[in-house]
Protein backbone atom coordinates (compact mmCIF):
# COMPACT_ATOMS: atom_id res chain seq x y z
CA UNK A 1 0.00 0.00 0.00
CA UNK A 2 1.33 3.42 -0.97
CA UNK A 3 0.55 6.76 0.67
CA UNK A 4 0.07 9.71 -1.64
CA UNK A 5 0.97 13.16 -0.28
CA UNK A 6 0.47 15.21 -3.41
CA UNK A 7 -2.15 17.11 -5.32
CA UNK A 8 -2.53 17.12 -9.11
CA UNK A 9 0.80 17.66 -10.84
CA UNK A 10 1.72 18.79 -14.37
CA UNK A 11 1.27 16.15 -17.04
CA UNK A 12 5.01 15.68 -17.60
CA UNK A 13 5.67 14.99 -13.90
CA UNK A 14 5.66 11.45 -12.53
CA UNK A 15 4.25 10.46 -9.16
CA UNK A 16 6.74 8.12 -7.54
CA UNK A 17 7.22 6.56 -4.13
CA UNK A 18 10.15 7.25 -1.83
CA UNK A 19 11.16 3.60 -2.18
CA UNK A 20 11.20 3.94 -5.96
CA UNK A 21 13.58 6.94 -6.03
CA UNK A 22 15.94 5.65 -3.33
CA UNK A 23 18.79 3.18 -3.50
CA UNK A 24 18.04 2.30 0.11
CA UNK A 25 15.65 3.32 2.89
CA UNK A 26 17.02 2.18 6.24
CA UNK A 27 17.47 3.25 9.85
CA UNK A 28 20.30 3.32 12.33
CA UNK A 29 21.05 1.93 15.74
CA UNK A 30 22.38 2.69 19.20
CA UNK A 31 25.60 0.97 20.29
CA UNK A 32 25.46 -0.37 23.84
CA UNK A 33 25.86 2.37 26.43
CA UNK A 34 27.41 -0.22 28.73
CA UNK A 35 30.60 -0.06 26.69
CA UNK A 36 31.81 3.54 27.00
CA UNK A 37 34.65 2.78 24.57
CA UNK A 38 32.11 2.80 21.75
CA UNK A 39 31.63 6.53 22.31
CA UNK A 40 35.18 7.51 23.29
CA UNK A 41 37.13 9.29 20.55
CA UNK A 42 34.76 7.92 17.92
CA UNK A 43 35.39 8.84 14.30
CA UNK A 44 31.78 8.60 13.01
CA UNK A 45 29.29 11.38 13.83
CA UNK A 46 26.17 9.78 15.35
CA UNK A 47 22.91 11.64 14.72
CA UNK A 48 20.04 11.76 17.22
CA UNK A 49 16.62 13.03 16.17
CA UNK A 50 16.84 16.18 18.30
CA UNK A 51 19.74 17.22 16.07
CA UNK A 52 17.53 17.24 12.98
CA UNK A 53 16.78 20.92 12.35
CA UNK A 54 15.56 20.86 8.73
CA UNK A 55 18.96 21.62 7.27
CA UNK A 56 22.49 20.40 6.73
CA UNK A 57 24.28 18.36 9.40
CA UNK A 58 28.00 19.04 9.57
CA UNK A 59 28.72 17.36 12.90
CA UNK A 60 27.00 15.85 15.92
CA UNK A 61 27.21 15.94 19.70
CA UNK A 62 28.40 12.33 19.94
CA UNK A 63 30.68 10.18 17.80
CA UNK A 64 31.03 6.40 17.68
CA UNK A 65 33.85 4.08 16.74
CA UNK A 66 34.17 1.51 13.97
CA UNK A 67 33.74 -1.18 16.63
CA UNK A 68 30.48 0.44 17.73
CA UNK A 69 29.17 0.35 14.16
CA UNK A 70 30.16 -3.29 13.77
CA UNK A 71 28.51 -4.32 17.04
CA UNK A 72 25.15 -2.62 16.45
CA UNK A 73 22.58 -1.91 13.76
CA UNK A 74 24.18 1.50 13.19
CA UNK A 75 25.60 1.87 9.71
CA UNK A 76 27.70 4.42 7.90
CA UNK A 77 25.48 6.54 5.64
CA UNK A 78 26.86 8.46 2.66
CA UNK A 79 26.82 12.21 2.25
CA UNK A 80 23.56 13.62 0.83
CA UNK A 81 21.48 11.12 2.81
CA UNK A 82 18.09 12.55 3.84
CA UNK A 83 17.15 11.81 7.46
CA UNK A 84 13.58 11.79 8.79
CA UNK A 85 12.74 11.62 12.52
CA UNK A 86 10.28 8.78 13.10
CA UNK A 87 9.43 8.97 16.81
CA UNK A 88 8.06 11.23 19.49
CA UNK A 89 8.18 15.00 19.74
CA UNK A 90 10.58 15.37 16.79
CA UNK A 91 8.56 13.24 14.35
CA UNK A 92 8.84 14.63 10.83
CA UNK A 93 11.99 16.69 11.48
CA UNK A 94 14.51 16.48 8.64
CA UNK A 95 18.24 16.63 8.08
CA UNK A 96 20.77 16.37 5.25
CA UNK A 97 24.19 14.78 5.74
CA UNK A 98 27.04 16.98 4.59
CA UNK A 99 29.46 14.06 5.07
CA UNK A 100 29.27 10.35 5.94
CA UNK A 101 27.67 9.79 9.35
CA UNK A 102 25.72 7.26 11.38
CA UNK A 103 22.37 7.70 13.14
CA UNK A 104 20.21 6.08 15.80
CA UNK A 105 17.17 3.88 15.19
CA UNK A 106 14.75 6.81 15.52
CA UNK A 107 15.96 8.18 12.18
CA UNK A 108 14.88 6.91 8.80
CA UNK A 109 17.74 7.29 6.32
CA UNK A 110 16.83 7.89 2.66
CA UNK A 111 19.74 7.30 0.28
CA UNK A 112 18.50 8.80 -2.98
CA UNK A 113 19.31 7.32 -6.40
CA UNK A 114 20.87 10.29 -8.28
CA UNK A 115 19.70 8.82 -11.59
CA UNK A 116 16.07 9.14 -10.47
CA UNK A 117 15.83 12.09 -8.11
CA UNK A 118 17.67 15.04 -6.65
CA UNK A 119 18.19 14.45 -2.93
CA UNK A 120 17.37 18.06 -2.03
CA UNK A 121 14.22 17.99 -4.12
CA UNK A 122 13.01 14.99 -2.10
CA UNK A 123 14.00 16.84 1.08
CA UNK A 124 11.84 19.83 0.07
CA UNK A 125 8.91 17.58 -0.84
CA UNK A 126 9.09 16.03 2.64
CA UNK A 127 9.39 19.47 4.22
CA UNK A 128 6.35 20.71 2.33
CA UNK A 129 4.35 17.66 3.43
CA UNK A 130 5.41 17.65 7.08
CA UNK A 131 1.97 18.42 8.55
CA UNK A 132 0.45 15.56 6.55
CA UNK A 133 3.37 13.34 7.51
CA UNK A 134 2.78 14.05 11.20
CA UNK A 135 -0.87 13.21 10.70
CA UNK A 136 0.13 9.72 9.59
CA UNK A 137 2.07 9.05 12.80
CA UNK A 138 0.39 6.55 15.08
CA UNK A 139 0.64 5.51 18.72
CA UNK A 140 -1.07 6.37 21.99
CA UNK A 141 1.86 7.28 24.23
CA UNK A 142 4.14 8.48 21.45
CA UNK A 143 3.50 9.33 17.81
CA UNK A 144 5.57 7.13 15.49
CA UNK A 145 6.22 6.72 11.78
CA UNK A 146 7.32 3.38 10.38
CA UNK A 147 9.97 2.72 7.79
CA UNK A 148 7.36 0.92 5.68
CA UNK A 149 5.15 4.01 5.69
CA UNK A 150 8.03 6.31 4.75
CA UNK A 151 8.92 4.04 1.83
CA UNK A 152 5.31 4.19 0.62
CA UNK A 153 5.09 8.00 0.50
CA UNK A 154 4.40 9.24 -3.04
CA UNK A 155 5.33 12.66 -4.43
CA UNK A 156 5.28 14.32 -7.86
CA UNK A 157 8.70 14.39 -9.51
CA UNK A 158 9.43 16.57 -12.55
CA UNK A 159 12.20 15.62 -14.99
CA UNK A 160 15.54 15.45 -13.20
CA UNK A 161 16.93 18.76 -14.58
CA UNK A 162 13.85 20.57 -13.26
CA UNK A 163 14.19 18.84 -9.88
CA UNK A 164 17.74 20.18 -9.68
CA UNK A 165 16.61 23.66 -10.66
CA UNK A 166 13.89 23.69 -7.97
CA UNK A 167 16.30 22.32 -5.37
CA UNK A 168 18.87 24.95 -6.37
CA UNK A 169 16.45 27.84 -5.90
CA UNK A 170 15.15 26.67 -2.53
CA UNK A 171 18.54 25.40 -1.44
CA UNK A 172 20.23 28.70 -2.22
CA UNK A 173 17.80 30.47 0.10
CA UNK A 174 18.40 27.89 2.84
CA UNK A 175 22.16 28.06 2.34
CA UNK A 176 22.13 31.83 2.75
CA UNK A 177 20.11 31.49 5.95
CA UNK A 178 22.64 28.93 7.22
CA UNK A 179 25.54 31.20 6.26
CA UNK A 180 23.95 34.01 8.25
CA UNK A 181 23.55 31.70 11.23
CA UNK A 182 27.22 30.72 11.17
CA UNK A 183 28.34 34.32 10.79
CA UNK A 184 26.18 35.24 13.77
CA UNK A 185 27.79 32.51 15.85
CA UNK A 186 31.21 33.98 15.07
CA UNK A 187 30.11 37.52 15.95
CA UNK A 188 28.51 36.26 19.18
CA UNK A 189 31.73 34.48 20.10
CA UNK A 190 33.70 37.70 19.57
CA UNK A 191 31.36 39.65 21.87
CA UNK A 192 31.51 36.92 24.54
CA UNK A 193 35.30 36.78 24.38
CA UNK A 194 35.61 40.53 24.90
CA UNK A 195 33.13 40.49 27.81
CA UNK A 196 35.04 37.65 29.50
CA UNK A 197 38.35 39.40 29.00
CA UNK A 198 37.21 42.73 30.45
CA UNK A 199 34.61 41.80 33.07
CA UNK A 200 35.41 38.24 34.16
CA UNK A 201 39.14 37.69 33.74
CA UNK A 202 39.98 41.43 34.07
CA UNK A 203 42.79 41.07 31.53
CA UNK A 204 43.44 44.84 31.13
CA UNK A 205 43.73 45.29 34.92
CA UNK A 206 45.96 42.24 35.24
CA UNK A 207 48.22 43.48 32.45
CA UNK A 208 48.58 46.94 34.01
CA UNK A 209 49.20 45.43 37.46
CA UNK A 210 52.05 43.39 35.98
CA UNK A 211 53.46 46.37 34.08
CA UNK A 212 52.42 45.01 30.68
CA UNK A 213 50.70 46.83 27.83
CA UNK A 214 46.96 45.93 28.00
CA UNK A 215 46.79 46.08 24.21
CA UNK A 216 44.00 48.69 24.15
CA UNK A 217 43.76 52.21 22.76
CA UNK A 218 45.02 54.69 25.35
CA UNK A 219 41.57 56.11 26.11
CA UNK A 220 40.19 52.60 26.72
CA UNK A 221 43.22 51.46 28.74
CA UNK A 222 42.82 54.47 31.05
CA UNK A 223 39.37 53.17 32.09
CA UNK A 224 40.92 50.21 33.93
CA UNK A 225 42.81 50.48 37.26
CA UNK A 226 46.17 48.84 37.83
CA UNK A 227 45.32 46.91 41.01
CA UNK A 228 42.64 44.69 42.55
CA UNK A 229 40.57 44.83 45.73
CA UNK A 230 38.75 42.14 47.68
CA UNK A 231 34.97 41.67 47.42
CA UNK A 232 32.18 39.12 47.90
CA UNK A 233 33.00 37.89 44.40
CA UNK A 234 36.72 37.64 45.07
CA UNK A 235 39.31 39.98 43.60
CA UNK A 236 37.79 42.74 41.44
CA UNK A 237 39.29 45.88 39.90
CA UNK A 238 39.93 48.62 42.43
CA UNK A 239 37.01 51.04 42.62
CA UNK A 240 34.53 48.66 41.00
CA UNK A 241 31.51 47.73 43.07
CA UNK A 242 29.56 44.56 43.73
CA UNK A 243 25.78 44.83 44.01
CA UNK A 244 22.60 43.02 43.15
CA UNK A 245 21.27 42.32 39.68
CA UNK A 246 18.19 44.28 40.69
CA UNK A 247 20.37 47.40 40.70
CA UNK A 248 21.08 46.89 36.99
CA UNK A 249 17.89 45.26 35.73
CA UNK A 250 14.36 46.62 35.52
CA UNK A 251 11.71 43.97 34.93
CA UNK A 252 8.91 44.89 32.54
CA UNK A 253 6.55 42.98 30.34
CA UNK A 254 2.93 43.81 31.05
CA UNK A 255 0.77 40.69 30.74
CA UNK A 256 -1.48 40.46 27.70
CA UNK A 257 -4.05 37.94 26.49
CA UNK A 258 -3.70 37.99 22.68
CA UNK A 259 -7.03 36.23 22.19
CA UNK A 260 -8.69 39.51 23.17
CA UNK A 261 -7.24 40.97 19.96
CA UNK A 262 -8.19 38.21 17.47
CA UNK A 263 -7.39 40.19 14.31
CA UNK A 264 -4.10 41.67 15.45
CA UNK A 265 -0.83 40.05 14.35
CA UNK A 266 1.90 39.75 16.98
CA UNK A 267 5.57 38.86 16.76
CA UNK A 268 5.69 35.90 19.16
CA UNK A 269 9.04 35.18 20.84
CA UNK A 270 8.54 31.63 22.11
CA UNK A 271 10.66 28.98 23.83
CA UNK A 272 10.20 26.49 20.91
CA UNK A 273 11.26 29.14 18.40
CA UNK A 274 14.40 29.89 20.40
CA UNK A 275 15.28 26.21 20.79
CA UNK A 276 14.84 25.60 17.06
CA UNK A 277 16.85 28.68 16.07
CA UNK A 278 13.86 30.36 14.45
CA UNK A 279 12.94 34.02 14.36
CA UNK A 280 9.76 35.01 16.22
CA UNK A 281 6.63 33.75 14.56
CA UNK A 282 3.99 36.19 13.33
CA UNK A 283 0.70 34.93 14.78
CA UNK A 284 -2.83 36.24 14.93
CA UNK A 285 -4.21 36.85 18.39
CA UNK A 286 -6.97 34.30 17.86
CA UNK A 287 -4.37 31.55 17.44
CA UNK A 288 -2.57 32.25 20.73
CA UNK A 289 -4.35 30.54 23.60
CA UNK A 290 -2.44 31.66 26.71
CA UNK A 291 -1.35 34.89 28.36
CA UNK A 292 1.91 36.45 27.18
CA UNK A 293 4.25 39.24 28.23
CA UNK A 294 4.72 42.39 26.19
CA UNK A 295 8.24 42.78 24.78
CA UNK A 296 9.63 46.25 25.45
CA UNK A 297 12.02 48.28 23.34
CA UNK A 298 15.65 47.92 24.48
CA UNK A 299 14.80 44.82 26.50
CA UNK A 300 16.68 41.52 26.77
CA UNK A 301 14.64 38.33 27.17
CA UNK A 302 15.99 35.87 29.74
CA UNK A 303 14.26 32.52 30.10
CA UNK A 304 13.73 31.26 33.62
CA UNK A 305 12.67 27.81 32.37
CA UNK A 306 15.08 24.90 32.93
CA UNK A 307 18.10 27.21 33.27
CA UNK A 308 20.61 24.41 32.73
CA UNK A 309 19.99 25.27 29.07
CA UNK A 310 20.27 29.07 29.01
CA UNK A 311 18.05 30.99 26.63
CA UNK A 312 18.80 34.68 26.09
CA UNK A 313 17.16 36.61 23.27
CA UNK A 314 18.00 40.10 22.02
CA UNK A 315 14.68 40.98 20.37
CA UNK A 316 14.37 43.27 17.39
CA UNK A 317 11.04 45.06 17.24
CA UNK A 318 11.78 47.28 14.23
CA UNK A 319 8.35 48.90 14.52
CA UNK A 320 6.61 46.17 12.59
CA UNK A 321 3.95 45.22 15.11
CA UNK A 322 3.44 44.56 18.78
CA UNK A 323 5.68 41.85 20.14
CA UNK A 324 4.94 39.34 22.87
CA UNK A 325 6.86 36.55 24.52
CA UNK A 326 6.25 33.47 26.60
CA UNK A 327 5.74 34.23 30.27
CA UNK A 328 8.71 31.93 30.87
CA UNK A 329 10.87 34.82 29.61
CA UNK A 330 11.76 37.66 31.96
CA UNK A 331 11.60 40.97 30.07
CA UNK A 332 14.74 42.71 31.34
CA UNK A 333 15.40 46.39 30.67
CA UNK A 334 18.89 47.74 31.54
CA UNK A 335 19.17 50.30 34.32
CA UNK A 336 22.07 52.66 34.93
CA UNK A 337 24.96 52.33 34.41
CA UNK A 338 24.65 49.30 32.12
CA UNK A 339 23.46 49.11 28.54
CA UNK A 340 21.40 46.59 26.61
CA UNK A 341 24.57 45.23 25.03
CA UNK A 342 26.25 44.77 28.41
CA UNK A 343 23.16 43.10 29.88
CA UNK A 344 22.90 40.69 26.97
CA UNK A 345 26.57 39.79 27.28
CA UNK A 346 26.22 39.31 31.04
CA UNK A 347 23.27 36.95 30.61
CA UNK A 348 25.04 34.93 27.91
CA UNK A 349 28.25 34.50 29.90
CA UNK A 350 29.02 31.04 31.28
CA UNK A 351 29.60 32.47 34.74
CA UNK A 352 26.17 34.09 34.95
CA UNK A 353 24.44 30.99 33.55
CA UNK A 354 26.11 28.74 36.12
CA UNK A 355 25.11 31.02 39.03
CA UNK A 356 21.58 31.54 37.68
CA UNK A 357 21.02 27.78 37.50
CA UNK A 358 21.70 27.43 41.24
CA UNK A 359 18.45 29.27 42.01
CA UNK A 360 16.27 26.69 40.30
CA UNK A 361 13.04 25.45 41.85
CA UNK A 362 11.16 22.32 40.81
CA UNK A 363 12.21 18.71 40.55
CA UNK A 364 11.87 17.69 36.89
CA UNK A 365 13.62 19.33 33.96
CA UNK A 366 10.55 20.65 32.18
CA UNK A 367 9.25 22.22 35.41
CA UNK A 368 12.49 23.72 36.71
CA UNK A 369 12.34 27.50 36.91
CA UNK A 370 14.06 30.45 38.52
CA UNK A 371 11.90 33.00 40.29
CA UNK A 372 12.33 36.60 39.20
CA UNK A 373 13.11 37.53 42.81
CA UNK A 374 16.13 35.22 42.66
CA UNK A 375 17.44 37.00 39.57
CA UNK A 376 17.10 40.42 41.18
CA UNK A 377 18.90 39.21 44.34
CA UNK A 378 21.91 37.78 42.50
CA UNK A 379 25.28 39.30 43.38
CA UNK A 380 26.89 40.79 40.28
CA UNK A 381 29.77 43.08 39.42
CA UNK A 382 28.82 46.70 38.72
CA UNK A 383 31.52 48.19 36.49
CA UNK A 384 31.71 51.98 36.22
CA UNK A 385 29.76 53.61 33.41
CA UNK A 386 32.85 54.58 31.32
CA UNK A 387 34.01 50.93 31.11
CA UNK A 388 30.50 49.81 30.19
CA UNK A 389 30.32 52.56 27.57
CA UNK A 390 33.62 51.51 26.01
CA UNK A 391 32.46 47.90 25.87
CA UNK A 392 29.18 48.97 24.26
CA UNK A 393 31.08 50.99 21.66
CA UNK A 394 33.02 47.87 20.72
CA UNK A 395 30.15 45.38 20.80
CA UNK A 396 27.12 47.33 19.56
CA UNK A 397 28.21 47.09 15.88
CA UNK A 398 28.61 43.32 16.21
CA UNK A 399 25.16 42.87 17.72
CA UNK A 400 23.65 45.24 15.16
CA UNK A 401 25.20 43.16 12.39
CA UNK A 402 23.74 40.03 13.97
CA UNK A 403 20.30 41.62 14.07
CA UNK A 404 20.55 42.77 10.45
CA UNK A 405 21.49 39.21 9.51
CA UNK A 406 18.53 37.82 11.49
CA UNK A 407 16.15 40.21 9.74
CA UNK A 408 17.58 39.20 6.36
CA UNK A 409 17.16 35.52 7.21
CA UNK A 410 13.58 36.17 8.23
CA UNK A 411 12.88 37.72 4.83
CA UNK A 412 14.61 34.85 3.03
CA UNK A 413 12.67 32.28 5.06
CA UNK A 414 9.37 33.99 4.18
CA UNK A 415 10.34 33.92 0.50
CA UNK A 416 11.30 30.24 0.71
CA UNK A 417 8.06 29.36 2.48
CA UNK A 418 6.06 31.19 -0.19
CA UNK A 419 7.92 29.53 -3.08
CA UNK A 420 8.09 26.01 -1.64
CA UNK A 421 4.48 24.85 -2.23
CA UNK A 422 4.33 26.49 -5.65
CA UNK A 423 7.57 24.97 -6.89
CA UNK A 424 7.09 21.40 -5.63
CA UNK A 425 3.52 21.28 -6.96
CA UNK A 426 4.36 22.62 -10.42
CA UNK A 427 2.24 25.75 -9.98
CA UNK A 428 5.41 27.66 -10.83
CA UNK A 429 7.58 26.02 -13.46
CA UNK A 430 11.33 26.57 -13.56
CA UNK A 431 13.34 26.68 -16.74
CA UNK A 432 16.34 24.45 -16.16
CA UNK A 433 18.78 27.08 -17.40
CA UNK A 434 17.40 29.73 -14.99
CA UNK A 435 18.49 28.44 -11.64
CA UNK A 436 20.40 31.36 -10.10
CA UNK A 437 19.01 33.26 -7.13
CA UNK A 438 20.48 36.71 -6.53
Amino acid sequence: METELCALAPADWRVRSVDDVCLCVTSGGTPSRRDSAYYAAGNWPWVKTQELQDGWLDDTEEHITDEAVASSSAKVLPEKTVLVAMYGATVGQLGLLRRPMTCNQACSALIVDPAKADFRYLFFQLLHSRSQLKGLATGAAQQNLSGVLIKSLRFPFPPLPEQRAIAHILGTLDDRIELNRRMNETLEAMARALFKSWFVDFDPVRAKAEGRDPGLPCDFAALFPDRFQGSELGGVPEGWEVGRAGDLVLLGGEKLNPSQFPDEVFDHFSIPAYDEGRTPKAERGEDIKSAKSMVLAESVLLSRLNPRFPRVWLPSLAGRRRAICSTEFLVCVPGQPVTREYLYSLFTSQEFAAEFATFVTGTSGSHQRVKQESLLAMRVLQPPAPAVGAYTTMVAPLLAQIQESIDQSRTLAALRDALLPKLVSGEIRVATDEVKVE
